[in-house]
This record gives C-alpha cells, sequence and structure tokens, in this order.
C-alpha cells in the first residue's frame, strides 16, 4: 500500500530494488504495505536499519519515517495513539530483551483495548565472528535469553522471530494479518541482528493493494432472540464501554436508542466516546444505579459492564453481550451472564437490530414514546444535578476535580480531543463527537495518556490534545521522554494534583473501612510528598508552564495553556492543585 496514484489496484506481477542486506528488504515490505512510521527506541540492534533508513533518505523514500522516542512505554503508547483515531497499524522496535521488558506495559494496554500493533525488538547476536552482525559487545553475551518472546506471549497475538531473508515478505504479511484480523492486537516479532546486516542485493516482492479484513456478521437467530426481547422489555438497559471505538457505531446506537428509547449508560471504563452526552436517551456513568428495575440489558463492547460485589441485575432479566469477542476469551476469568451472545462487529450487528426490530415499532409505539419522554426528564435532572454540584464548588480550595472538570469542558473547542487517565469527571463535559475523546485500557497500566495524546497529535496535526491525568499518573508517563517529543508535537497537559496515589487510598479505605490506617490516620505509601513543582518540567523542553491554585484562574489558565499549542506551537503544562483525600 505504497502512498502513490494506482493505490486502489493491485500491481501485477513482482516488484525487484536494489538493497544491501535483510534490513532494507524488511523496509521495503514495510513501506509497500503501507506503514507510514517506525517509532524507534534504539539500541546496538537497530544499526542495519539505521543504514537502511539513510539509503531510504537518499533514495526520496519517505515511508516508514522513523520516529526516535526515548523511552520504550512512551513510543508504545504513542503508536498506540495513533492507530486509534486513525485505524492504521504501525511500527514500534525496541532494543531486544531489555527494551521489550520496558514496553510490556504499553504492550499490556494496547492487549486490552484491541489496538493492533506491530511490537518488534531486536535479538541480541548469538554468533561470536562467524558471521556479519555478531557479538562485538560485552553486552551481546548478557542480554541473550532463552526465550525473549515468553515475556510479551500473553498480551499478544502472536509471537515470531525472522529466521531468514527468504521469510521477510511473508512474515510481515502474517504479522499484519494477525494484528488486524478481529479481535484485534498487537504481535510480537525480533529480528537478529545477523539475519538484519546479511548481505543481499536484490529483494523480489509483490507489492499489495489495499487490503480488506473481515469483520464477523451478526447470526441471524441470535438477533431475532434479541430483537424479540428488547422489543417486549419495559424498561431496558444499553451499557457500553468501547461502541465508539468504530465512529460509524455511535450513529448506529443512536439510531436504535432513538428510535426505541434505549438508554444509554457508560461504565467506568469508557475507552472512546460511545453515546453523545447531549442525548436525551444518554443516562450517564453509572449503569448500577438502574440493574435492578432493568428487565433486559444490552451489552456492548464492555468487559466489567458492573461491579457484581456492588449491584447485580434483577434475576430475571436478560442480558444481551454484542461484540467483536463478547465473552473477552483472553481474560482468564469472566463471568458476566449471557442470554443472547452476538458475536458480531457493532455496527453491523446494531444496523441488524434495528432493523429486526422495525417490525415491532409500531405496536408499541405508545409505549415506546412514553418511555422517551420519561428518560429525556431523567436525563435532564441528571445534568442539572451535575451542574450545580460544579456551582457548589467553583469556590473551594484547594480545587475540587469535579470543578476543574466543569472547566475544561468549558474551554474545549471543535478542534480539542481530550485524552484521560481517570482523573476528568466525564460527566461534567459534554462530549458528542465521535472521535473526540478517549480513555485509558482497565490494564491499569498508569502513565499511557500522554504518549497516547502524541500519538493522536502526530495522526490529526489539526487537533489540540487535551491530556487529563492525576501527579501520580505523571509520574508513570516517562514524562520527559514524552516532553521531548512534545517540543514538535504540543499538547496541553493537565494535572491534577491531589499529593497522592487515591486509589491506592481508596482501596484500603473500601477493604478496611475502620482499619489501623483509618483509626490512626496512617496512609503509607500514598502520599506523593513534597511535591514537585511540575510546570518547571515542562519549561525545561520549551514550553508554557503555570501553577493553578486559585478557581477563578483556572479557565484563564486553560486559555493560555491552549493559546500556547495552538498559536505559539509549544506544549503547556498546568500543575492544578486540587483537594488531598
Amino acid at each position: 500500500m505504497i502512498n502513490r496514484k494506482d493505490a486502489g489496484q493491485r500491481v501485477r506481477g513482482p516488484v525487484t530494488v536494489n538493497i544491501d542486506n535483510t534490513a532494507q528488504a524488511y523496509l521495503e515490505v514495510l513501506r509497500d504495505r503501507g506503514i507510514k512510521y517506525f517509532f524507534g527506541n534504539a539500541g546496538t540492534d537497530f544499526a542495519p536499519l539505521i543504514d537502511g533508513f539513510a539509503r531510504f533518505a537518499a533514495e526520496g523514500k519517505e515511508y516508514p519515517q522513523p520516529v526516535l522516542v526515548p523511552h520504550e512505554f512512551a513510543a508504545v503508547s504513542m503508536a498506540h495513539g495513533y492507530t486509534m483515531v486513525t485505524g492504521e497499524p504501525q511500527v514500534v522496535m525496541v532494543h531486544v530483551n531489555v527494551g521489550t521488558s520496558n514496553a510490556l506495559t504499553g504492550v499490556m494496554n494496547a492487549s486490552r483495548a484491541n489496538i493492533p500493533l506491530i511490537f518488534t525488538a531486536g535479538r541480541t547476536p548469538i554468533t561470536e565472528g562467524e558471521v556479519r552482525g555478531g557479538r562485538n559487545l560485552h553486552i551481546h553475551w548478557a542480554q541473550e535469553s532463552y526465550d525473549q518472546a515468553s515475556m510479551v506471549r500473553e498480551y499478544v497475538k502472536w509471537d515470531y522471530e525472522l529466521r531468514c531473508f527468504a521469510q521477510v515478505e511473508k512474515v510481515v504479511d502474517r504479522a499484519l494479518n494477525l494484528a488486524m484480523s478481529e479481535p484485534k492486537g498487537p504481535v510480537y516479532l525480533s529480528l537478529p541482528r545477523e539475519v538484519l546486516a546479511e548481505s543481499h542485493d536484490e529483494f523480489t516482492y509483490t507489492p499489495a493493494g489495499p487490503r480488506l479484513y473481515a469483520k464477523p456478521g451478526p447470526d441471524a437467530e441470535a438477533i431475532r432472540q434479541a430483537a424479540r426481547l428488547l422489543g417486549n422489555a419495559e424498561n431496558p438497559l444499553v451499557i457500553t464501554s468501547m461502541a465508539g471505538k468504530n465512529p460509524a457505531a455511535v450513529g448506529e446506537l443512536v439510531k436504535l436508542c432513538e428510535s426505541f428509547a434505549l438508554p444509554v449508560t457508560i461504565p467506568m471504563s469508557n475507552l472512546y466516546l460511545n453515546f453523545p452526552s447531549d442525548h436525551p436517551m444518554h443516562l450517564g456513568f453509572d449503569p448500577m444505579k438502574f440493574l435492578a428495575q432493568a428487565d433486559v440489558i444490552l451489552v456492548i463492547e464492555a468487559d466489567v459492564p458492573w461491579f457484581p460485589i456492588r449491584a447485580k441485575p434483577n434475576p430475571q432479566a436478560k442480558v444481551i453481550q454484542l461484540g467483536i469477542d463478547p465473552f473477552f476469551s483472553r481474560y482468564p476469568m469472566r463471568s458476566f451472564p449471557a442470554d443472547v451472545p452476538l458475536a458480531c462487529d457493532p455496527e453491523a450487528g446494531l444496523i441488524a437490530l434495528r432493523e429486526a426490530l422495525e417490525a415491532q415499532r409500531a405496536k408499541g409505539k405508545k409505549e415506546i414514546q412514553d418511555r422517551y419522554e420519561r428518560l429525556s426528564r431523567e436525563h435532564q435532572a441528571q445534568r442539572a444535578g451535575w451542574k450545580g454540584a460544579a456551582d457548589r464548588l467553583k469556590n473551594e480550595r484547594p480545587l475540587d476535580m469535579e470543578y476543574v472538570s466543569y472547566c475544561v469542558g468549558q474551554v474545549r473547542e471543535a478542534e480539542t480531543v481530550l485524552i484521560n487517565e481517570y482523573d476528568l469527571r466525564v460527566h461534567q463535559v459534554s462530549l458528542n463527537e465521535p472521535g473526540s475523546f478517549f480513555s485509558s485500557p482497565m490494564s491499569s497500566g498508569l502513565g499511557w495518556c500522554f504518549g497516547a495524546a502524541l500519538g493522536v497529535k502526530l495522526a490529526r496535526p489539526e487537533t489540540v490534545p487535551i491530556v487529563c491525568m492525576g501527579d501520580g499518573t505523571y509520574h508513570f508517563t516517562a514524562a520527559t521522554a514524552c516532553h521531548f517529543m512534545a517540543q514538535s508535537l504540543p499538547v496541553v497537559v493537565v494535572v491534577f494534583n491531589n499529593q497522592c496515589w487515591n486509589a491506592v487510598k481508596g482501596s484500603v479505605l473500601d477493604l478496611y473501612p475502620e482499619g489501623w490506617a483509618v483509626q490512626k490516620k496512617h496512609f503509607v505509601l500514598c502520599d506523593l510528598k513534597p511535591e514537585p513543582a511540575y510546570e518547571k518540567i515542562v519549561e525545561a523542553f520549551g514550553g508554557y508552564g503555570e501553577r493553578v491554585e486559585d478557581p477563578d484562574q483556572i479557565i484563564p489558565a486553560l486559555k493560555r495553556a491552549i493559546k500556547a499549542v495552538k498559536q505559539e506551537k509549544r506544549q503547556a503544562l498546568l500543575n492544578v492543585i486540587c483537594k488531598h483525600p
């Protein structure tokens, strides 16, 4: 899939190009298959590839573009962010086993979010002088692993080692095919230095046209069963975390819910904008409030639709689970009920479900209209309550995260993309455009958001990404590596600084509400004090930094930060001092 005028047509016959080594053949295949970026955190194993990129530059070959990222986690998170908004898999390469281990958290995040990545690493040389590329540094002995891929195998769909020059094209194609087939996810390819450095004069490959990857369609009988249940439901409920991964599915969900008055709730694990916040059928971000009275529950791409320890559906309720992999087969244990499983692409499934329900719409028109009006009133009351909460907190000092979130919502513009890692209270922000909001995977590999925002900016340069995170998360981002990258990819970072790992403290309060830590007010391993001046870190990279303590200054400060990105083309960070829990 080279960027060429005949990109819509398959080129007939093989193509032969002049090369120096296997590494250059590998880059030629990546280029032809449409890989735009090669995110790299380099080591001694990269030498043949770096020389290959130099030849590409001399020959005027633009893709793949090498992107140096100073930390492996940030590199994987950038590729994740890029693919998240484009749907196009990119290549990440890290340095042998040590780089793989540093990148592992990012791979876990991509795996649980079904993000297709071609994650690669060098493999340290094993020969001792016999062939080109063999061991010539002391590290080449200590870096050898018995099974380098073992550390990522549980979180990738496929792992393999390039064995020889003759395999290059087939190995790249298999990596792409497996990463992009549903359910999508990362794959791992290790590249031995001796193989990459092996000398060759020519490389013959078959150019590829645009690839079509099949999406599973809905089973007709399962659709009929689901439609019958929903059509007869008095109190239906829709729960979705990831329907918005495909923006077109959001539109189909809106059509379905408008036509049949189906209320939509979004659990904590809302990775995407799944349903417009301002739509009358949006009933907020806590499905557990509605479980008891729901008689039919449609779960769409939600790994954890509710917490069984806190709330469960009515025993008589029927549950429909719709998604590419509705049982989340890569999770070792997950026991949410599925009376009607619908293993299909959400967009196709929602279209089929709406068409199957149309026959029942006429006979239930009055009931549907009454339910729509009732749910609309509840929707309006919810919003009034959220606005009232923000108003009550607007003079609090230190600032309350609820009010800070409200202020972020007030400064959003058409080009804003919100990337959240826990601390933004999403109910305080009107989220209506698919593709304008992303949140961290529930794998909890903290620090994802900063690198992901950089990937979003690379993919969509016209946007202004606003990254919302806690101070605890900021420590996990590989912050200096991300600020380094943000010198050319400016984003706004809002640090909700409560000087604490609140999730850790909250777990103690939850499990031991009358325990020693509570009685003695002694929560070790939770507080992040003394707090650094986070706003000064960004200044070291030419960015705009500001500490915000006054609630009257949060909106002006946000506007100054956005101006820095939009007009001055430099990154910005706001250190917002929030209440310590």
